[in-house]
């Protein structure tokens, strides 16, 4: 049965973590997986996440199935993050949601969910997006197409080309949008944008997906949901694939949720009893830790109040970083304009460097740089910062 199996190829972003490790060079830096660092490289437990798992050790009471679902408390209270309390979508009781592994599980269960309302289903992703997306939609079955998204040259959003691929995005399509912190250009919509996204999806009557997996990594909580409100308020129906791995720090607790928008509360139930059925032949049934601490934080106003403060730390250290590297750059000798990295939000940038000048920085520098260009922000520290923008100048040279 398994002879003719070939080994698959490698990960690029996972085995550029193995060279890394690897490495014997103390200055060695890696700016490829896209996992928060504090200033000393380390990705911290949240102090408000040791409270809420002391919380859980000490009230838990039993050990059994959530069911499909997941919890329902956490499900509201995530609805509420994303949405915001006092959305109309949430007093019309139009939206279903259930807990996922991960935001990689919210997506595909989003992925398997369309398939199964129209097999084969074409679903667009903007060029270029995370690396995973396209994998994860091609297992559930689905066609993926690309739409234009940044423009490489000259280091911006190319919004005309987008509007434009959008305008013959088919109505039985489904289309993959970004919240906020986009992976991996860090270039988002602004508002009016978003405004255009939207009036396009309800006209045409493509569906909205929409992945918000950094929500708080860029302006705020509410300020990177804002352009999601903004589509969700113009169109029926949608989907919201969301994660607590990067603002809660529950990378391996593998956390999300998948959220389905119907037209009437009616409707929305028929569309979350399909979505519980995808899921009870996908994983049959949630993990339960991940989703008990972020509603145990969630349902304290200390402990939230305790996590916008450790957010707002994590978001301005990133903001901070940005910042800097320009100025490195420039304080080193290069003449090359790197001022579209404090223009972005999140974690990630293009650097823009050529493929031969990110092998010597990996080669000569230790310096491990996914090939596409893209840095994490957050891997860069005061403590390295210097030998970072010193290499780069030498290969910019």
């Amino acid at each position: 049965m398994f002879s003719q199996l070939e080994m698959p190829p490698a990960d690029p972003i996972l085995g550029l973590s193995v060279k890394f490790k690897a490495d014997t060079n103390p200055d060695k830096i890696d700016l490829g997986p896209g996992i928060y660092k504090d200033e000393a490289g380390k990705t911290p437990v949240l102090a408000c996440v040791k409270a809420a798992e002391t919380f859980r050790v000490e009230n838990e009471d039993t050990k059994v199935y959530l069911g499909s679902t997941g919890s329902a408390l956490f499900n509201d209270k995530i609805t509420s993050l994303i949405l915001g309390a006092d959305h109309k979508i949430i007093a019309e009781n139009r939206i279903r949601t259930l807990s996922t592994p991960g935001g990689t599980g919210a997506l595909r269960i989003a992925g398997e969910f369309i398939n199964r309302s129209k097999p084969g289903a074409t679903i667009w992703v903007s060029n270029p997006t995370w690396a995973n997306h396209q994998g994860v939609f091609t297992a559930s079955g689905l066609k993926v197409e690309n739409y234009p998204y940044y423009d490489y040259e000259n280091k911006c959003l190319d919004f005309d080309a987008m509007v434009e691929a959008l305008k013959q995005v088919s109505a039985d399509d489904a289309v993959l949008f970004h919240a906020c912190c986009h992976n991996p250009s860090g270039m988002d919509l602004n508002q009016e944008q978003w405004k255009v996204v939207a009036e396009l999806a309800r006209d045409i009557g493509f569906t909205p997906v929409i992945d918000i997996a950094y929500q708080g990594f860029g302006n705020g909580l509410d300020e990177d949901a804002a352009g999601l409100r903004v589509v969700a308020n113009v169109v029926d129906q949608m989907i919201i694939c969301s994660s607590c791995s990067k603002n809660f720090g529950l990378y391996r607790e593998r956390i999300g949720a998948c959220s389905v928008i119907g037209s009437s509360a009616a409707q929305a139930d028929i569309l979350g009893a399909v979505m519980a059925t995808v899921v009870r032949v996908t994983y049959s049934m949630p993990p339960a830790h991940g989703a008990a601490i972020v509603e145990t934080i969630l349902s304290s106003e200390e402990l939230t109040q305790q996590w916008h403060g450790e957010l707002q730390v994590m978001r301005d250290r990133i903001s901070g970083m940005r910042q800097l590297l320009v100025e490195k750059l420039a304080e080193n000798g290069v003449t090359e304009d790197f001022s579209f990295i404090t223009r972005q939000n999140g974690m990630f940038s293009f650097l823009g460097i050529t493929p031969e000048q990110i092998a010597r920085l990996q080669d000569e520098f230790s310096i491990y740089i996914v090939g596409s260009s893209r840095i994490n922000v957050a891997g860069v520290a005061p403590a390295n910062v210097d030998y970072l923008t010193q290499s780069i100048a030498k290969v910019l040279k």
